[in-house]
């Protein structure tokens, strides 16, 4: 796509909403993601939270009227963007964070969480209230929205097995509320991935326990993480789906490739795990997307299987990868 002069266009939608926040033209998403790559945005806006909604909302419909596309970004993780950039806008949900007090229903406990809320900050505001439910995600990048929109998973547990509800602008740029049905959500799968729609907050399960306790638990898995390896150097995490059927974790079938360590540029799969794939210093997502591709290659020549990605891919990668 042919990058565009935005600047008339940021002045249209702020004499429509008045703009308040953050925004940078040609801003490096490298600066945006845990892979710590990716080229420019053409611009990247972060609204402050009291004109959010309505200035996203405003935002789209004008840039939809005029086939300008916007990316909504959470917290960067599971997300490896093109060395040419994103063409178009990038909103960044980071300012619009925020937990809500518990609310006490007929069905028990339950808190409401802004979509840009860091994954941190939420696991561990619960924890010092004394409320347990969303422990499991201790130690994980990202934001409460993209955690949502992946149906994150990890400890055996799905953010799906707390979710009440979601708040989302729809298609037609309104606020709805869709209620939490089973049949719509699946390991990593939500119904907000097949849709065109921005995930404003949600409400969560939640029950009263011990502060102690579940501190000792969050602690337990980030103790986990680090013993594997997440955070020596920058990752996305688990680049591949686990799929059931293989019958063997995906970092088990890349690892009996003897595909660990492989490496290409400053990209490597990591020497002790399959599934993790890192930038020893000065990768690129060209080098990063080499990896995944040639490891989608391997496994599906030597044992048939598909491997899926986790990581979203986004950007000019034709492009970059003509």
């Amino acid at each position: 796509m042919i990058k565009r002069d935005l600047h008339g266009f940021f002045k249209k939608v702020n004499e429509t909403e008045p703009f308040c926040g953050n925004h940078k033209f040609d801003d490096p998403m490298a600066l945006h993601t845990t892979f710590k790559t990716g080229g420019p945005a053409d611009l990247w806006v972060q609204p402050e939270k009291k004109i959010f909604p309505g200035w996203i909302a405003a935002l789209l419909k004008t840039a939809g009227s005029e086939g300008i596309p916007v990316f909504i970004l959470g917290g960067g993780a599971n997300l490896l963007v093109s060395d040419m950039g994103i063409r178009g806008i990038v909103v960044d949900t980071g300012l619009w964070e925020g937990i809500g007090e518990v609310l006490e229903t007929g069905a028990g406990f339950s808190v409401k969480v802004l979509s840009g809320t860091r994954v941190k900050k939420l696991t561990e505001e619960l924890a010092g209230r004394g409320l347990s439910g969303l422990q499991f995600l201790a130690g994980m990048p990202g934001s409460a929205g993209g955690a949502v929109w992946m149906n994150a998973r990890c400890y055996e547990k799905s953010v799906s097995d707390s979710l009440i509800e979601t708040e989302i602008l729809d298609e037609n740029f309104d606020t709805v509320t869709v209620p939490f049905n089973e049949a719509d959500f699946a390991y990593k799968k939500s119904p907000f991935q097949n849709r065109n729609v921005t995930i404003l907050s949600a409400i969560f399960k939640v029950e009263p326990g011990d502060r102690t306790a579940i501190e000792n638990e969050m602690n337990g898995f980030i103790r986990d993480r680090e013993e594997k390896g997440h955070y020596l150097f920058p990752s996305a995490g688990s680049v591949f789906k686990n799929n059931r059927a293989f019958g063997e974790p995906s970092g088990k079938i890349i690892a009996d490739l003897g595909l660990r360590g492989l490496r290409k540029g400053g990209a490597q799969i990591a020497p002790w795990h399959g599934n993790f794939f890192i930038n020893t210093g000065n990768a690129t997502s060209s080098d990063i997307r080499f990896l995944i591709d040639e490891t989608i290659s391997r496994v599906r020549a030597e044992r048939g299987f598909e491997l899926e990605p986790e990581v979203l891919f986004a950007g000019d990668w034709q492009e970059s990868n003509p």
